[in-house]
């Protein structure tokens, strides 16, 4: 008798939200609106192939009952199931808003000092994360592989395992982790911590977030035994063994370099080179976050007009803001703030009818306009304060099909470890950042060609469906039947015009 083929285990991906929003139409029901964003364009083909499932909040207060039928006709379209985990208003504050960008948002950034340590918020975090796992485990099977993603779930392997789930479980965070100085002030640090370590893979954007933790579960955890070097490293406790590991984060380099190229993104950029024309056009392009440094970047450019003359008139700033976070005061407050900057260096240096030296919009762009902005700028001005990897940097290069071009980089931003052809600064150095905008303004063509052209094959080697395959096979370790690798045309889903 010919032995049994054993199943294959499904895919079961877990996020704060799930890649559809649900909107009440004017016909009073309720429709699933497709979310944007490379991470579900890399994992879709795995999650039909494997059959698998998204579970995640729906961004309503609805009921689950009462969007049942959407769910499942997204879940249809998509080729995949998906499964809503309901949260209340007040889960949604304290949860969501609180814990998740009160205290895990700025801490792990480097920003302590703008933390809300309210105790009300870790508790409600502890139960969101319950519920979470109740969703999960009712729906993982043993053989599954549930793939957690960022920083509003940390706490959901140790719920899991409470619940007696015997699933693989990894765990991928998008944002860095900080370094036991700065995780030290956390007064849960040790309980989030363990709960981190009943994963059985925990990823990491860079090395240095991978050493940030392994320093940590040093420091705070000392029962736990390190073991092995190298980019993957083993935590051993009474509990278990968790591979910790680093994988870049990437994009889908072949749909934007595509759709870049395409005559309507090209004419869009002709129209901005008319429009500013004999003239170096600087591009930044940010949520408002306080961690993306958009007054120090203005700062910087303030500095390059009244130290070098020379400068006004040759070039000019294109900040985009695209709106986030609008309901919490700190963004209000930063957003004033950068208007003012805007007004002062525009007051200061304009010439009506000749030049302008900041154009600022608030606003979200169209997927032509950015690739449009993308095309046109000769210097991209990415200066994060702090950065998981700064995905923006990757979609800049890939746009630049020309190769005429320059990338200013925060060496605080993880994507300065990949990109080498950067001209890399300190965001907070206004000096040092004006006088790399010279550099680059200065810059001879060829030397700018070669250094975009090592960037742009950087990104096309490691895109993010091998980011996917790469993380996939270190969580089955040959333990579950092979992932196949993640390809397909993909379409251009812009980084920064996601919500949070």
């Amino acid at each position: 008798m010919r032995a049994k083929k054993k199943r294959q285990g499904r895919l079961v991906v877990v996020s704060n939200r799930l890649p559809y929003a649900f909107q009440l139409g004017a016909d009073g029901r309720i429709r699933a609106e497709p979310a944007s964003g490379g991470l579900v364009t890399a994992l879709r083909p795995v999650l039909r192939d494997r059959g698998g499932m998204w579970i995640g909040w729906g961004g309503s207060s609805a009921p689950a009952r009462s969007i049942a039928t959407a769910l499942a006709t997204a879940g249809k379209e998509a080729g995949y199931s998906l499964a809503a985990v309901p949260l209340g208003e007040e889960q949604v504050r304290d949860f969501y808003l609180g814990f998740s960008n009160e205290i895990v948002w700025p801490l792990f950034h480097d920003l302590p000092s703008l933390c809300n340590f309210e105790p009300r918020y870790w508790r409600t975090y502890c139960a969101v994360n319950a519920k979470y796992a109740r969703a999960v485990h009712a729906r993982a099977e043993s053989r599954d592989l549930v793939w957690v993603h960022d920083y509003h779930l940390m706490n959901l392997a140790e719920e899991l395992r409470a619940l007696g789930n015997r699933s693989r479980l990894a765990f991928f965070l998008h944002i860095p982790f900080p370094a036991p100085d700065i995780f030290l002030k956390l007064p849960w640090r040790q309980t989030l911590l363990r709960a981190l370590l009943r994963f059985d893979l925990v990823g990491f954007q860079t090395a240095r977030d991978r050493r940030n933790f392994v320093a940590c579960v040093r420091a705070m955890a000392p029962e736990v035994r390190m073991v092995g070097r190298g980019n993957v490293v083993r935590a051993r406790s009474a509990s278990g063994t968790t591979r910790i590991g680093s994988f870049p984060i990437s994009i889908d380099y072949g749909a934007f370099r595509r759709r870049a190229a395409e005559p309507d993104v090209a004419e869009k950029a002709l129209e901005l080179h008319r429009l500013l024309p004999k003239r170096k056009l600087v591009l930044g392009v940010d949520r408002l976050d306080y961690t993306k440094g958009i007054p120090e970047r203005l700062r910087a450019f303030q500095h390059l007009l009244a130290r070098h003359p020379d400068m006004r008139g040759r070039v000019s700033l294109i900040q985009v803001v695209v709106p986030s976070r609008e309901d919490i005061p700190q963004y209000h407050q930063l957003r004033t703030q950068i208007e003012q900057l805007v007004g002062q260096i525009n007051g200061a240096y304009a010439r009506p009818g000749e030049w302008v030296p900041v154009w600022y919009e608030y606003r979200s762009l169209s997927r032509i306009e950015l690739l449009a902005y993308y095309r046109a700028a000769d210097i991209a001005l990415i200066t994060p304060l702090k950065d998981g990897m700064n995905l923006v940097a990757k979609e800049y290069c890939a746009c630049s099909i020309e190769e005429d071009c320059v990338l200013i980089l925060s060496e605080f931003a993880g994507a300065a470890a990949q990109l080498k052809g950067a001209l890399l600064v300190n965001p907070y150095d206004v000096e040092g950042v004006a006088e790399a905008l010279r550099e680059a303004c200065e810059m001879p063509a060829g030397r700018r060609a070669a250094r975009m052209r090592s960037m742009r094959r950087s990104i096309q080697r490691q895109d993010v469906f091998d980011w996917v395959d790469g993380f996939l096979r270190e969580a089955v370790r040959g333990e579950l039947p092979a992932y196949p690798r993640s390809r397909s045309p993909g379409t251009v889903e812009p980084t920064e015009q996601l919500p949070l």
